[in-house]
């Protein structure tokens, strides 16, 4: 019987460690200090796969999350992102992997205050570099493309607004957008809700999991465990290790939505979710 190979994973990381020297550049021995962020770290991701990154306060998160984005390099290990190894790419590749490879979303959205959603959306393709053999988008294509990644989100009514004219929830979508525009090997989201009320937030973990489903690779650093639980996979780390790796719950979050809805309008009429009214069985 002729085996089926297993698809390589999306993120392999091996041994990754990031350490940085305290107290100057010229700082040795006794008068240097050496914080380790990353001890050793392994970590992979398949395609498909909605992880959430979980820890306290210096766990190495961040650290981790730059790394991740091709932000920063790893004083030692690998990282294979899509089969590229990064941990020695140029500041070309790198530039390359993080337009190409990553779709970012953060917390504070970084949107440009100055262009509309649209414009926002296809920022990406701008910065998209010449490859060999690869024609550039054209403004139409990259029109298409942006329009086409708002409509995804739900924005098609909301193209030619600017930030300053959008709720909260809806400069994410923008953002997610961005993110989806160049179809990336992943999505790496920086607390996607930290700045979003209750709502909002449901709705955009309603979002990505619809993301995910589709097949979009996702992984998500947060602090906040009522959002882990809308990941398939959690992992925790703490001083700079991994130190769990388990399933998530995997909550539905369009239905949590429905539910936070329908309780806020019974709570608006002078109701008490769960509690019939007097006379009522």
């Amino acid at each position: 019987m002729t085996s089926i190979p297993t698809p390589a994973p999306v993120i392999r990381m091996q041994g990754i460690k990031r350490e940085y020297r305290m107290g100057g550049r010229h700082a040795k021995g006794d008068d240097a200090i050496v914080v380790r962020a990353l001890r050793g770290l392994d970590f992979s991701a398949g395609a498909g796969e909605f992880v959430s990154v979980m820890g306290p306060s210096g766990s190495g998160k961040s650290t981790l999350m730059n790394i991740l984005g091709c932000l920063d390099k790893p004083s030692a290990g690998t990282y294979t992102l899509d089969g590229i190894e990064t941990s020695e790419s140029d500041s070309d590749t790198f530039a390359y992997i993080r337009n190409r490879k990553i779709g970012f979303v953060f917390q504070s959205f970084n949107l440009l205050a100055r262009t509309t959603a649209l414009e926002n959306v296809e920022l990406p393709m701008f910065y998209r570099r010449r490859e060999k053999g690869v024609k550039p988008y054209g403004t139409r294509e990259r029109r298409e493309r942006a329009r086409a990644a708002l409509r995804e989100v739900g924005l098609e009514k909301r193209m030619d607004h600017y930030p300053s004219q959008l709720s909260g929830g809806q400069q994410q979508r923008v953002a997610i957008a961005r993110a989806i525009v160049n179809d990336p090997a992943f999505i790496l989201a920086d607390e996607p809700t930290g700045n979003l009320d209750s709502q909002m937030s449901l709705e955009i973990m309603g979002l990505f999991q619809q993301l995910n489903r589709r097949g979009k690779t996702i992984v998500m650093v947060t602090h906040e465990p009522e959002f882990a639980a809308y990941t398939k996979r959690i992992i925790t780390l703490r001083d700079g290790t991994l130190v769990s790796d388990v399933e998530g719950e995997g909550r539905d979050a369009g239905r949590e939505l429905a539910r936070w809805k329908s309780d806020n309008s019974l709570l608006a009429d002078g109701k008490i979710p769960g509690v019939p009214p007097e006379g009522g069985a």
